[in-house]
């Protein structure tokens, strides 16, 4: 439960980080405006894009939803350090935008699927509801703080931060087991 909830958190953090701040996050890091707006443009269909793959690919091989989880929670990081290293070249900054946009897709699948996978439909509205509490908290302070760090420490801690969270994620779900405990 307390592993969910980390994952819920963490992930809540980041996703509203970069829903408030992408574009602006990209222009610190060297993108020009165009191509900023251009690649925040590309979050929504890769969220869209990433949600049918995954529903049609878990269809065929029938894996567990923690797999899901952890891919999904992998791609900011990845997208994150390659950006931080690279800077923001279009085709750079675009790539970032489609892998947070293509995580957090099947992040916010799994934030529904994974409790009802680990622990059984007994409790399920009741489980959820506790779960997304410290995200809901995150979802609503992660716009401030992540503004305050990018414009006083810059674009790189800021993208350090929300790697770190990502990694704090993806390090719960790799300490779940793939069982029903029902």
């Amino acid at each position: 439960f307390y592993l969910l909830a980390l994952f819920g958190a963490t992930t809540s953090f980041v996703t509203s980080a970069m829903a408030a701040h992408l574009p602006g996050l990209l222009v610190a890091v060297g993108t020009t405006s165009i191509a900023a707006l251009a690649a925040s443009a590309l979050l929504g269909p890769a969220q869209v894009a990433s949600r049918l793959l995954e529903f049609l690919a878990a269809r065929r091989f029938q894996f567990h939803p923690v797999l899901t989880a952890r891919i999904a929670t992998a791609f900011h990081p990845v997208g994150g350090i390659m950006l931080a290293l690279i800077g923001g070249p279009a085709h750079v900054a675009s790539l970032f935008a489609v892998l947070h946009g293509a995580g957090n897709g099947m992040i916010t699948i799994a934030k529904g699927t994974l409790p009802l996978a680990i622990f059984g439909p007994v409790g399920y509205g009741h489980r959820q509801g506790l779960l997304s509490m410290m995200g809901r908290g995150m979802q609503a302070i992660a716009p401030y703080l992540f503004g305050l760090v990018l414009e006083r420490q810059g674009p790189r801690t800021a993208l350090a931060v929300s790697v770190v969270l990502s990694l704090v994620a993806l390090g719960a779900l790799l300490a779940l087991r793939e069982t029903s405990d029902g």
